[in-house]
Formats: structure tokens, sequence, C-alpha cells
């Protein structure tokens, strides 16, 4: 199979449904795609089950004898990389061992930069831009669209400050132009060869403002944490649920003889942190659901101390809703409000079913809609009285 082919059957399937995401090359499977959140079947072209030499000739094709990539397959299990497609595309890829056989997804990649505007993301993400030193976290699951929403604010930065800005991916996602900004990006096994030696360079090539595509390890936190003690700006992503569990993980990356002084760092230097999901939109696509904790008095002192009871993050959060802070479960409610999703899956979503379905109730309440489906419901006024025997 050579590369003619290849970019062929990639051409065919993007362009076989609308708002495709990923590519999924997988054995026993026809070519899929993911559509809106759905995993669907390519008709054309017609392979109704992919054997396990066609996957593993793919894979080898997407690799193109790049003896890193082979080799981290090889002993790792997976490896990442990107490709393009020649006046259609960009994707980033992971190539993956599973059961003997290969396996390979491919994120569809945006050719333009997202704004913050085009998006609808909340407005307070103006205000990250505006940040001159500490740490922003975007947290979430993979595929959750934190890199895009980073995109977007970098490109603010670009827009409107004169600084130099270094980026460390895997692989490079977005490509910034120079506009206000200078953007060097720099990408995980061409550039750099890991994330805490790329951040450790970093330090050395004056930048103001550092985006580095995951912090994976407690030396990339380590060198982080400095970088944004010295006066830079500092914008990565983890995988982690909530503002809550995001501290709890950095803190977890440490001994329990560093914790105290980890706690302290984390207080002085965390200036955002911002959970993401993706939920089904009502009409098809989907919207962006928020979690967002900025940093006041409160949310230092329990990041020094821990969280325990009347000083829960989430308690901080509710309470801070005037800064443009929120919680999952208000934001789920609002997008139920709009019209944009479902009540399933808003109570899917939710944080705190009970306080989304609440929510909803609620706003079908001023809305004038019935909060059940219970009906004629009567009271029982002999309950308890004796009857009259016969």
């Amino acid at each position: 199979m050579r590369k003619q082919e290849i970019d062929y059957i990639l051409d065919k399937m993007v362009d076989s449904h609308d708002n495709v995401s990923d590519l999924n090359i997988t054995v026993g499977k026809p070519f899929q795609v993911e559509t809106s959140g759905h995993l669907v079947g390519v008709l054309d072209p017609p392979f109704p089950e992919l054997t396990p030499f066609q996957s593993e000739i793919f894979a080898l094709n997407i690799i193109n004898h790049d003896r890193r990539l082979m080799e981290t397959l090889l002993n790792e299990g997976s490896c990442d990389t990107s490709y393009e497609l020649p006046d259609k595309a960009r994707f980033r890829v992971n190539i993956f061992s599973q059961s003997g056989n290969y396996s390979v997804v491919l994120r569809k990649l945006e050719t333009y930069i997202p704004t913050i505007d085009a998006m609808g993301l909340p407005k307070v993400f103006y205000d990250f831009a505006k940040e001159k030193n500490g740490i922003i976290l975007f947290t979430g699951a993979t595929g959750s669209g934190k890199t895009t929403s980073l995109a977007a604010i970098l490109d603010v930065i670009n827009d409107n400050y004169s600084v130099h800005v270094v980026t460390l991916e895997d692989p490079v996602e977005f490509q910034h132009t120079h506009k206000k900004a200078t953007f060097n990006q720099r990408e995980l096994g061409r550039d750099f060869d890991t994330f805490a030696n790329g951040l450790r360079a970093a330090l050395r090539q004056a930048p103001k403002v550092i985006l580095v595509g995951e912090m994976r390890d407690r030396e990339s936190v380590e060198i982080a944490l400095t970088a944004a003690e010295t006066g830079h700006l500092v914008l990565s992503t983890l995988h982690t649920v909530d503002a809550g569990s995001t501290v709890n993980r950095i803190i977890g990356m440490f001994s329990s003889e560093e914790e105290n002084q980890i706690r302290i760092r984390l207080s002085d230097t965390i200036r955002w942190i911002v959970c993401q999901r993706l939920l089904t939109k009502i009409g098809g696509g989907r919207v962006a659901a928020f979690e967002i904790m900025g940093s006041n008095i409160r949310v230092k002192d329990t990041i020094l101390h821990g969280e325990s009871e009347g000083k829960m993050f989430r308690d901080i959060i509710e309470a801070g809703s005037a800064f443009g802070m929120t919680t999952f479960d208000n934001f789920i409610i609002n997008l139920y409000k709009d019209g944009l999703i479902t009540e399933e899956t808003a109570l899917a979503y939710a944080s705190t079913k009970g306080v989304v379905s609440r929510g909803i109730d609620s706003i079908r309440t001023v809305r004038g809609e019935a909060t059940t489906e219970i009906k004629g419901l009567q009271v029982d006024r002999d309950y308890g009285k004796q009857k009259n025997k016969m």
C-alpha cells in the first residue's frame, strides 16, 4: 500500500460524513469515522472487515520508516505522531497494538485557529490571556476539546501582546501564525525527547508564555511550577474530572515528605483550573460544558490545608460565580435552559444529579411546564378512619 493509496482512503473517509472528528482503523471492522460523537462505518472504500495485514500495513505507512516511532510502538505498545493530507486536513495519530494486531486512530485537526466568540466559550476565557504568570490548567478526558480551548486563548494573546510563546506539543495541532506574538512550536520526538527536557530547555529560550501539551509526570510538574514561579505563564492539560481531583492528582505525584512544600507552591502559582466535557447537542453536534475555578484567598487556603467540611472546592466555586467561576452542574443547567441539550443529556453528564434535576424542575416551573408525569393524585380523606362494618 503506497502513500497515494493511504491518502485516497483518508480523503474518502473525511468526506464520507459531516462533522467528522476521528478516523478509526480496527481489525474486524470496516473503516470507521466518528461524527457528532457517534462511530459509523464507511462504505467507500468497501472493506467490510479489515484484516490484521491491512491494518498493519496502514500503520507502517503512517510511521514511514521513523525509527523512534517504531521503537516506541514495539517497546511501549503505542506511539503518537502527526499526518498531513495535502490541501485537505492534518491529523493527530495514535497507533497501538491490541490482541497482537495494530489499530490506528486519527484525530482530525482544524486548519484554522478557533476563537473564543466563535466557539461560544465563557467570556472569562479572555481574562486567562491577561495573566502574566502562574499556571492555567485545562482538564478532562481525551477528546473533550482541551487543546482547542487552549488554542483560542493563545490566539487572544497573539492578537494583543508582543511576547514570545513556546509550545511543547505531541504533536503540534494548531499552527499559529506570527501576529503580535512570536510563536515557536516544538513537537515531541521531532524537536525534543520528553516534556520535562523540553520544559527545561524552554526556560532558557526567553518565553513569556509556555504551552505544555500535557503534564505527564512529576518532573514535568516540578519544572512547570518553577517556570510559573520565575515569571512565566504556563498553560497545560491533565486527565482529571474536576478541580478538586486536579489538585489532588498533582499533590499525589510527590512523596508525603514533599506534600507541604508542593501545597505551598501550588497555592502560589495556580491561577485557573478549567475542567471540560463535551455533551451531545440538540439537532446534532456537541457543546462544551465547563467547571471553572479561579484563584482567591479561599482557594489558596483549601489548597494549603486540603478540603474539609465547609471548605470544599465546589462550595468555593459556587460562591465565586460573580468572578467567572462555575460548577459543571450550574453550567449544564444553563445549557438546558438555553435549549442546547435535553434533560437526559443534562442528567447523564451531571456531577450531582440531584442538583441538576432540581435546577431543571425550576426552569420548567418558570416556563409553566409540568415537573412530574404523575397525574390524578387525590387526598385520601378517609385514611385512618374506621370503616363501618356491614
